[in-house]
């Protein structure tokens, strides 16, 4: 006959031995030590009805069973009606609300573990694991109500970031079924009078699929033409066509010093000048803008932790040389990593080469960060990227609307953009003629091509012949420029001599044909060394020749 006591001790008493752990084994008191740990890790307030005060636990579970519930909807919501989510929680109020429920819940929580730690009586357990208990209590304690104090920080910060990005103006709203965005890279470096946007790309975003557009205007397009309800049409009933003063990237400078009088309601008249001009030019209605500061981008970059891409040219740069003194320096083909100053001068570079190799590198760049803009970049470096976005980012894009636009960049970003550039190679080689002449019936009717595409069955693989790209990278075929796939934009008015030399001596267009990479004279592989020394010597033949295929660039995940 087996004992009864045993029997008893080993499983009718355990409950006992829970709230009376001196009535237990040493086993029995270690088991019971890692169940209070676990309950409270896992169901925070069982320890306490298991062990403790039983209405103080009850009340704790009630907080924790709440909380299962709202991040159980929360979920249900992201998966169905992620727009309403995410507009929710980009909300002033909501966000604060959330701090302060993550701050109330890491508190409760921290009570909760030391009230814990009173219930496991070390003076109970042995020697050995008195010291390991305290340090896995303590260790659970900073994960678990530091994580939600950290959280807190970070709804709080982002907060106060959205205030200092967004305004509170009215609703921007769809047309025709797109959003169309005006995205500027500013400069007002050394030597420039006043801030001037170098960088100029319209994003047309449908707002059904995400399905989107990304078009670039050359910095020296010309001619730039107002709809009649614009408040630059008495101004430039004829377009922005004064000659070579008229360059579209002048249009911002020129409207910040002449005319800020036209948009009195704007706070950024020279933007909405720019947003009408983008709205001309492409028959599409441009109500939302996005300006970057240049250096601003560089930090940006920097709080990323770097942008990778791979590079298929020659790209010529002002940096550190070898011997350490500072010129001209050679990036060749490969993969990098930049930092934000490289990135800068990686998407800028036009030594050369010519705008639209510049163009199509800073599309490059641009699809890089979105790829390489993860939830892993964002939470290890939220801080740096909400100081850098804080300060470098100017828009019109309202607050209230933010939660709606980021679920359209969720859709956006699981699908490749469809692109053109306002001139070489999509119309015609030939490049500085085009932008100097535009054929804006050719504009619109290319445009119209893509937004057709997307409603294809083919949908954006379906496309890839029309807008003559290669999925994933930035890489263009040359030749394949107007809509019968001809070199040329039909309407095109040759260039003149004066159009020529407006344009930058190192800026030739890119060729028709593909161009044999040059080698050194006994027939090896150019290096940066020898490159730098033809430049050196003024030798700027091969340097054409080997910076003319730059414009390849694969941004990298």
């Amino acid at each position: 006959m087996s004992d009864p006591t045993v029997t008893y001790h080993r499983f009718s008493t355990e409950p006992d031995v829970v709230r009376r752990p001196e009535n237990g084994s040493v086993t029995d008191r270690t088991r019971r030590a890692v169940l209070l740990l676990a309950l409270t890790l896992v169901v925070p307030g069982a320890a306490q009805i298991a062990a403790g005060h039983r209405g103080f636990g009850r009340k704790a579970l009630a907080v924790t069973v709440s909380v299962w519930a709202v991040v159980l909807v929360g979920v249900v919501m992201f998966f169905t009606l992620r727009g309403l989510l995410l507009g929710l929680m980009t909300r002033p109020f909501v966000m604060w609300l959330v701090a302060v429920l993550l701050v109330a819940l890491a508190v409760g929580w921290a009570v909760l573990w030391i009230d814990t730690f009173r219930l496991l009586r070390l003076s109970t357990l042995a020697p050995g694991l008195k010291p390991i208990v305290t340090v896995a209590t303590v260790v659970l304690m900073v994960v678990t109500s530091g994580s939600l104090g950290y959280g807190a920080h970070l709804v709080n910060q982002s907060r106060e970031s959205f205030s200092g990005i967004f305004g509170s103006g009215p609703a921007i709203d769809a047309v025709d079924g797109r959003y169309n965005f005006l995205l500027l890279g500013a400069d007002a470096g050394e030597g420039r009078q006043g801030l001037r946007p170098d960088s100029i790309h319209v994003v047309s975003v449908n707002e059904r699929t995400g399905e989107s557009i990304l078009i670039s205007i050359p910095r020296n397009f010309q001619n730039a033409q107002f709809s009649e309800d614009s408040p630059l049409w008495d101004v430039y009933p004829d377009g922005y066509s004064c000659g070579n003063e008229c360059i579209i990237n002048f249009l911002y400078t020129d409207v910040m010093n002449q005319h800020q009088d036209l948009y009195p309601d704007a706070e950024d008249p020279g933007a909405e000048a720019m947003m009408d001009a983008a709205s001309g030019i492409l028959d599409l209605e441009v109500k939302g803008y996005v300006m970057v500061d240049m250096d601003g981008f560089a930090q940006l970059i920097d709080a990323m932790g770097g942008v990778t891409v791979d590079s298929g040219g020659w790209v010529p740069y002002r940096g550190p040389r070898p011997d350490g003194t500072w010129g001209d320096n050679w990036w060749g083909p490969g993969e990098y990593t930049f930092s934000g100053k490289d990135a800068l001068a990686y998407a800028r570079s036009r030594t050369f080469s010519s705008d639209y190799n510049r163009i199509q590198r800073q599309q490059c760049i641009q699809q890089a960060m979105i790829a390489q803009f993860n939830p892993q970049t964002l939470l290890t470096r939220f801080t740096e990227i909400m100081d850098a976005g804080e300060q470098v980012v100017e828009t019109n894009l309202p607050q209230h609307q933010l939660g709606s636009f980021l679920d359209l960049a969720v859709d956006a970003k699981e699908r490749e953009p469809q692109r053109l550039v306002l001139g070489a190679p999509d119309f015609g080689t030939a490049g500085e003629q085009f932008s100097t002449y535009p054929d804006f019936d050719q504009i619109h009717q290319r445009v119209d091509e893509l937004i057709e595409n997307e409603e294809d069955d083919g949908g954006w693989f379906g496309s890839l012949g029309a807008v003559g790209t290669t999925v994933g990278t930035v890489t263009f075929s040359p030749g394949t420029g107007s809509p019968s796939g001809g070199a040329s934009a039909s309407g095109t008015v040759p260039a003149s001599v004066e159009t020529r030399d407006a344009a930058e001596d190192d800026e030739p267009s890119i060729e028709d044909n593909e161009v044999e990479m040059p080698t050194q004279p006994d027939g090896s592989p150019l290096t940066a060394e020898y490159l730098r020394d033809l430049q050196d010597a003024g030798q700027t033949g091969v340097l054409e020749q080997a910076a003319s295929s730059n414009y390849e660039c694969t941004p990298l995940r």
